[in-house]
């Protein structure tokens, strides 16, 4: 008997190119940032970026997003490194998709998409296994001639020009209708969370808002002493968790909501913002922020922005800089034209003269400040409620 062969059946990372364009007026590294980012997004789906591809344009080209000296040279490459997949940092049109796939001949998605696919990999629940198809297929509509690309390798005549069309509309109609009966699922289900909300509505709600990956799910573990999933990938979190907590005598709920980010699509904003009426509900937002991160002032505008648009943006929040143990001081131009490194104790002290809101410097990870911002918290949530309850025997 001759030796048993063993095969790796392990599914092998599909291989990456990253393409983005950089504007007029747009800084180098401004595009770098969002190319690291986009290569976090294709981490977290499970490839592995090889190379990235940037070009400086006035604004994408409406027929290939890049020039097509440039279209040309990722081909090359793609050819021979054997590529799998092209990822486009923008979301692109319906004709720019189909011009780049027949240049490419490989998978390409855009930004949008991948995000997409993220959220379809990471819903757990109904609703939100819901709401990612619904975004899907409002995504696929517009760009539903691109799946029937075969049928144009058949030449023209008599007899050869309806089957596509046929098939594309039959397609659409199909699609309309599942976006509709998806529509009603989810009326339904905002429905029994509308009632579940109300049965909870006694308490002072809190939550926890933030970028993506800032460590909102360790703090709420933290909080609430329970198990929410927690990871160093984006959108670790999708489903809203809520959770009852009690700090010293006064008890609320505290809910995880899912991590924002730039450039999320549209379709997925209108299709989470059920979701996210745990954010517009909520007494007190603690604002997560991953303070290690080197533009995290940015990461705070794209948060503001969500919640501008969420109609949260006014609510009483408390600004809770995570990750303080990474810290790396970076260095600022002085106005007598020297450089200086910013310690957390100068932004420390600079914030706090500058903005109104409460701020907490901490790390989750080492539970440093924990108590401070615990105390805070408690005072903050303590106010709420004895406003709300002003003869609540639990307080006294």
């Amino acid at each position: 008997m001759g030796k048993q062969k063993y095969f790796d059946t392990a599914l092998k990372p599909e291989r990456a190119v990253l393409v983005g364009v950089i504007r007029q007026g747009e800084k180098p590294e401004e595009t770098k940032e969002y190319l690291d980012e986009l290569a976090f997004l294709v981490d977290t789906a499970g490839g592995v970026v090889t190379h990235i591809f940037t070009q400086k344009m006035e604004k994408p080209d409406r027929g290939t997003f890049v020039g097509t000296g440039k279209l040309e040279e990722i081909a090359a490459y793609v050819k021979s490194e054997e590529i799998d997949l092209v990822v486009f940092d923008d979301e692109l049109s319906p004709s720019q998709l189909r011009n780049i796939e027949r240049e490419l001949q490989v998978k390409v998605l855009d930004r949008s998409n991948l995000i997409l696919d993220i959220f379809a990999g990471r819903a757990q629940t109904a609703q939100a296994r819901t709401q990612v198809e619904l975004a899907q297929l409002q995504y696929l509509l517009p760009r539903l001639t691109r799946l029937w690309t075969h049928l144009e390798r058949q030449k023209g005549g008599i007899g050869m020009r309806g089957p596509g069309e046929t098939q594309i509309e039959s397609d659409r109609r199909m699609i309309l209708e599942k976006i509709s009966l998806l529509k009603e699922r989810l009326k339904l289900i905002d429905k029994q969370n509308e009632t579940q909300r109300k049965n909870r509505s006694e308490l002072i709600r809190v939550a926890l808002v933030g970028y993506t990956n800032v460590g909102k799910s360790t703090i709420m573990n933290m909080l609430s002493k329970s198990e929410v999933f927690a990871e160093n990938k984006l959108f670790a979190t999708l489903d809203t968790t809520v959770r009852k907590v009690v700090i010293e005598n006064v008890p609320f709920l505290l809910s995880d909501t899912v991590g924002f980010i730039r450039k999320l699509p549209h379709h997925l904003i209108e299709c989470f913002k059920s979701t996210l009426d745990e954010v517009r509900e909520a007494n007190v937002l603690i604002h997560v922020v991953d303070i290690s991160h080197p533009n995290f002032e940015d990461q705070i505008n794209v948060v503001n922005e969500t919640l501008k648009e969420l109609g949260a943006r006014d609510k009483p929040t408390i600004m809770l800089f995570n990750k303080i143990d990474a810290y790396v001081s970076p260095e600022v131009d002085l106005e007598n034209g020297e450089k200086s490194t910013l310690t957390l104790e100068d932004f420390e002290r600079s914030w706090m003269a500058t903005n109104n809101a409460p701020a907490m410097f901490i790390s989750a990870l080492h539970k440093e400040n924990l108590e401070e911002f615990k105390q805070l918290l408690y005072d903050k949530v303590k106010a709420l409620h004895t406003e709300r309850y002003p003869y609540d025997k639990l307080l006294y």
